[in-house]
């Protein structure tokens, strides 16, 4: 069975609206993406704890999803009855029927870091088998080594960690950042997160890549003392963290914080040299690491 995608454009302030009436009017999905989208016009939106809410794109498509033989122009007369609107500017485009499995699982390949390490979805065989190779599927928690955040954290960590280290993932997500400080030979490793559905992920992927490492919610976090803190959040939250964060690591001890686009590493930075000697790591794509050594 084919499927019938009905492209609408539609400004900021009706996309949500037109979104709902096209449910009502029987669309098995809709989904609202930026206008241009994959174009040097493509606008970015970011979002952090106790910032406004960042809304949607100026310039909307709203994409519906019917049975191929839908009548559209019966859709959108409906439409315009109901929002009060006429003339809408659309598109369709008839969608063959697929392995949707199959079909998301191909957008996702196996992801190198550095020289020795691998980050494979376990419908792939791992391209290097001699390398140091993480199975990890994408999921509900954030962290599978394809953004640049993660890959800068994961770059890092080949770098400093040594087979007696002691390191805490802070806001460990799916468990990335913890199972490669393991992998990487670190002695004892600790994951904690806010997000009851974030430990749990991580102790299944953990588990799949046979890394003995704890995860906690932060109020069951025993108190440690590490030799490397590693935590890829948001900046709002690492600014607050930040003296937890330093209370954690030992004197001489490393901390990577990521997370952080570019314009916030100076503010960031500021907070938490009160504590380390900071630097700006390494950037990828907009986005900034930041390492310090505790004093």
């Amino acid at each position: 069975m084919a499927w019938l995608s009905l492209n609408i454009e539609a400004a900021e302030h009706i996309a949500d609206l037109l979104s709902d009436a096209l449910l009502d009017l029987g669309a098995i999905s809709v989904s609202i993406e930026d206008a241009h989208l994959d174009t040097p016009l493509e606008q970015a939106i970011f979002g952090e704890p106790g910032d406004p809410p960042p809304g949607i794109w100026q310039q909307n498509r709203v994409n519906a999803l019917y049975p191929e033989d839908t009548a559209v122009l019966d859709i959108l007369q409906q439409l315009g009855e109901r929002m009060g609107l006429q003339g809408f500017s659309y598109s369709t485009e008839i969608i063959a029927e697929q392995d949707w499995v199959r079909a998301t699982q191909s957008q996702f390949e196996p992801i190198q870091i550095g020289e020795k390490m691998w980050i494979v979805p376990s419908w792939h065989d791992a391209p290097d088998p001699d390398a140091l190779n993480i199975q990890l599927d994408p999921g509900l928690a954030f962290g599978t080594g394809s953004h640049p955040t993660t890959h800068l954290c994961l770059a890092w960590l080949q770098q400093q960690v040594k087979p007696l280290s002691i390191v805490l993932d802070y806001g460990c997500g799916s468990g990335i950042l913890a199972i490669a400080a393991k992998k990487l030979g670190a002695a004892q490793v600790t994951g904690t997160d806010i997000d009851p559905q974030a430990i749990e992920a991580s102790r299944f992927n953990a588990s799949r890549n046979q890394a003995d490492i704890d995860f906690y919610l932060p109020d069951r976090l025993p108190s440690v003392q590490v030799d490397i803190v590693v935590a890829n959040i948001l900046s709002s939250a690492l600014t607050v963290l930040a003296p937890a964060l330093a209370s954690t690591c030992k004197s001489g001890g490393s901390i990577a914080l990521s997370g952080i686009l570019e314009p916030q590493a100076t503010q960031v930075s500021e907070v938490y040299a009160e504590w380390f000697d900071m630097g700006v790591s390494t950037k990828m794509d907009g986005w900034v690491l930041l390492t310090g050594r505790k004093r």
